[in-house]
């Protein structure tokens, strides 16, 4: 086994296509897929259970998007680098997940060996994004709504959501409705949203969110 082999992650919610990159990656001496995942929650976990050098990343997954397991992966494993994979060329897509952390972003279009080139540059530490696409975002940042604030960056995006909802006064039940959600798995996030922003209460919670907004009003 050579000794400075790229350990990938495959994350796609179908598995024809993870098997299809499985066998393109185990071809080559210098790649192997450690683990395989096809949801959030399963990609999480294997990852910090195989941490592995790089995530090939599905955008759309079954029970989310992979720009949110991007920002969580990123956010515990700070050298597992991620390549976002996706159908779609879509500017939102691509904003967004830089800002969750992705260093590259390729289409599943893609030729086998550009992928296999796109997989060793970013588990060399190199990023595959366009300086000019990167510098776009980075205004977009600077102009953006919500200054990123260090304890609002914690959050997924599912939790920055329900924040939203509640500043706007929402109760657990009307979000819960409006995000498809149980009461009680609202609660849960509401929860784990107080103690990402250290606070006590929905009210300061909502306030911290104001604070750091600097459009108020905004939607």
């Amino acid at each position: 086994m050579t000794a400075n082999r790229i350990r990938v992650l495959l994350v796609d919610d179908h598995e024809v296509v993870r098997d299809g990159v499985k066998s393109l990656i185990d071809a080559n001496d210098d790649l192997s897929v450690v683990a395989e995942a096809g949801t959030v929650a399963e990609a999480i976990a294997q990852a910090e259970r195989t941490r592995p050098d790089v995530v090939v990343m599905d955008v759309r997954l079954a029970d989310g998007s992979g720009i949110e397991a991007t920002r969580e992966i990123r956010a515990r494993l700070e050298k597992t680098q991620v390549l976002m994979l996706t159908s779609f060329a879509d500017d939102e897509a691509l904003f967004a997940s830089i800002m969750a952390g992705a260093s590259g972003y390729v289409l599943k279009q893609i030729r086998g060996g550009e992928l296999i080139r796109a997989i060793r540059e970013i588990g060399a530490g190199k990023s595959l994004l366009d300086p000019e696409v990167t510098r776009t975002v980075l205004d977009r940042l600077r102009k953006g709504k919500t200054m990123r604030d260090e304890k609002l960056a914690r959050l997924s995006a599912q939790e920055e959501r329900i924040l939203t909802l509640v500043a706007k006064g929402r109760t657990n039940g009307q979000i819960g409705t409006e995000l498809r959600l149980a009461e009680k798995t609202v609660k849960n996030y509401v929860s784990t949203i107080l103690s990402k922003l250290e606070v006590a209460r929905r009210a300061e919670a909502a306030a911290y969110l104001a604070r750091h907004t600097n459009t108020p009003g905004s939607h």
